[in-house]
């Protein structure tokens, strides 16, 4: 038994040696056979930049709860020039105004109002990204005056990427071309024109980050951020 096994084993590892060899005679005759000039090298080059943003979109939730209707928003706006941000930066969505009714002891509505709940955003977007940013941290502020407010997490933008692209676009394709240049010479040959180029996605990440997407990566939560751009581009080999 132990005696089949045994040529099992060996048949099997012949039969690899063997088709190792073959596939080796046929690449080999592949790449000998094929004319000068043919024979292409692909390599990925990739460009980065640290960028800063240079606009910011900060919205902010606003609840009241009042016998009677009441509106916070001249009050709102006042805190907000006060802070030295211009009112055309200002957008204001419109009310959402729930009706409050008292319940029975039984926990079922009736149909006798017992006041409002009202609710409201506002968004501020502007170019002043170091003064949105502080203003959204001291919001809190606003509550002390009687005002509920929730803030949300500032978003930053950068808004030169079309122009930046480009040129980094370019970065890459020299960097590509430079390692395509060591490849080919470490096996004593040189090369040629470029036979095609792709760009690759674009990620803008959060600074020294190493997130990754294959459909690209737009960080909005910080301020600096880090650009890279990447392409493929494959060089015939002469």
């Amino acid at each position: 038994m132990n005696g089949e096994k045994t040529n099992e084993y060996f048949n099997a590892g012949t039969a690899l040696a063997v088709g190792l060899i073959i596939s080796s005679l046929i690449l080999g005759w592949s790449y000998r056979g094929s004319k000068k000039g043919d024979e292409a090298i692909t390599v990925t080059g990739s460009a980065k930049r640290r960028i800063t943003s240079d606009l910011v979109v900060w919205s902010a939730g606003v609840s009241v709860q009042a016998p009677q209707l009441s509106d916070n928003i001249p009050r709102i706006k006042q805190y907000l020039l006060s802070k030295g941000i211009a009112e055309d930066q200002m957008t204001v969505s419109s009310i959402t105004t729930t009706t409050l009714k008292r319940r029975d002891a039984d926990g079922n509505e009736s149909s006798e109002i017992t006041g409002y709940s009202l609710s409201q955003q506002i968004e501020v977007k502007s170019n002043d990204v170091a003064k949105i940013s502080q203003v959204a941290r001291e919001a809190t502020e606003l509550i002390n005056q009687g005002i509920l407010i929730e803030s949300s997490a500032p978003k930053y933008y950068y808004t030169k990427i079309g122009d930046l692209k480009v040129e980094m676009l370019g970065e890459a394709a020299k960097d590509a071309k430079e390692r395509a240049e060591k490849i080919a010479s470490s096996t004593g040959n040189s090369i040629g024109s470029v036979r095609s180029a792709k760009m690759g996605v674009l990620q803008i990440t959060a600074a020294d980050s190493t997130d990754v997407s294959d459909y690209g990566v737009y960080d909005t939560s910080t301020i600096d951020k880090d650009m890279t751009a990447v392409v493929n581009v494959s060089f015939a080999v002469d």
